[in-house]
């Protein structure tokens, strides 16, 4: 079976599009209900994506008067990389679900806005190939692989292809659909290939005692815990970033093992439905790991006073994810970069209104929700 779009992405940006959000809105005349059922939706009833969401929303932003930003940026650092924006793409999967071209085009509108890609290994198109289009700074997103052999064979893949960092998610051993893309009837094509992995070994074939759990005897067996990333430490030399980190603690015994940054992220809501907002747990984590440690971010994202919100609350950079996708659907690698203008804008916008010049003025001050603890200077 072959989920074929409703319409063909256009060629132009469409007049329907005023805001980086518009394409969320639009994508819905793109994207088959059933597959736009899955990638909208979390898991189970869909709590902690819409607590995603409406963290953004209890928070506003103060308005400055007078301040000079004439001189305004968003170039920032992170690992080393100077950044022209603190925004970047999330590993996203199957690309080719809305689009032909899959992350090839996606990967063309990162290059086209020198913008940072993170590409995931359930891509529909091979790293390799991804990696020939872009001479932008670009990283891998890791899952851990059946055995430690295959893992391994990613990572050189990688290594080899010109990836600068390695992203390795960990929040996802566990994926329960949301309820509406099992209402909808989502099923995934067979022709839907993630590529970079499709010879694995299948472990699904398990046998298990009649009092084991599928969950902990089956599916946690086969889980990498704090040894297996011991490990892939020893195995490269490039950067390791960890994505999925929810918790203070899991946040400061990364740091100390020497982890190089990490991802505060519920897996977009497709992790633990019920988990608080990953906006909600940011401010703890940045407290918790000291000022100068790498925080990156995703959860919720759908504008660019959504990513000042995040940076003021202690993130160097953010992930977008589903805007990505929406905006692939819509209008391909046009529409990607398109959409990352627009959130280019909205920041630049946001900051200049708010009163800062640069990344490094944005903080908690810059929120209406710090007043209690707001400090006259």
């Amino acid at each position: 079976m072959t989920i074929e779009p409703l319409s063909p992405a256009l060629q132009t940006i469409s007049n329907e599009i005023f805001c980086a959000q518009d394409y969320e809105v639009l994508s819905k005349k793109f994207i088959q209900p059933a597959t736009y059922a899955y990638i909208s939706g979390g898991s189970g009833q869909d709590l902690t994506l819409l607590a995603n969401v409406n963290s953004f929303k209890k928070r506003q932003i103060f308005p400055r008067i007078l301040q000079d930003c004439a001189q305004g940026s968003t170039q920032t650092k992170l690992l080393g990389h100077s950044l022209r924006s603190p925004i970047l793409l999330a590993p996203v999967a199957y690309q080719k679900l809305v689009h032909p071209q899959g992350e090839l085009a996606t990967v063309q509108a990162a290059e086209a806005m020198d913008i940072p890609l993170i590409l995931s290994t359930l891509a529909s198109q091979t790293l390799e190939d991804v990696a020939q289009k872009t001479e932008q700074i670009k990283w891998f997103q890791l899952y851990f692989q059946p055995t430690t052999q295959e893992t391994l064979l990613l990572v050189k893949r990688a290594e080899q292809a010109g990836y600068s960092a390695l992203v390795v998610t960990l929040d996802a051993t566990i994926q329960v659909p949301s309820v509406q893309a099992k209402k909808a009837g989502f099923v995934m094509p067979q022709d839907m290939v993630a590529v970079n992995v499709q010879n694995s070994t299948d472990l699904k074939k398990r046998v298990l005692d009649a009092d084991d759990s599928l969950i902990f005897q089956g599916i946690m067996a086969e889980a990498p815990q704090w040894q297996d990333l011991q490990w892939l430490q020893s195995q490269t030399e490039l950067p390791i970033i960890v994505k999925g980190v929810m918790h203070p603690n899991d946040a400061v015994r990364l740091k100390e093992m020497g982890i190089s940054g990490i991802v505060v992220s519920n897996h977009g809501g497709r992790g633990l439905d019920g988990a608080p907002a990953s906006l909600d747990v940011l401010p703890l984590i940045r407290k918790a790991v000291g000022e100068n440690y790498p925080l990156l971010f995703d959860g919720g994202i759908r504008s660019g006073q959504d990513i000042f919100k995040a940076l003021a609350l202690g993130a160097n950079s953010v992930l977008i994810g589903r805007l990505q996708v929406y905006a692939l659907a819509v209008s391909g690698a046009l529409g990607v970069a398109h959409l990352l203008k627009l959130l280019q804008e909205e920041l630049e916008v946001c900051m200049a209104m708010a009163g800062c010049a640069s990344i490094e003025e944005i903080n908690q001050q810059a929120l209406y929700e710090s007043h209690s603890s707001f400090t006259v200077e």
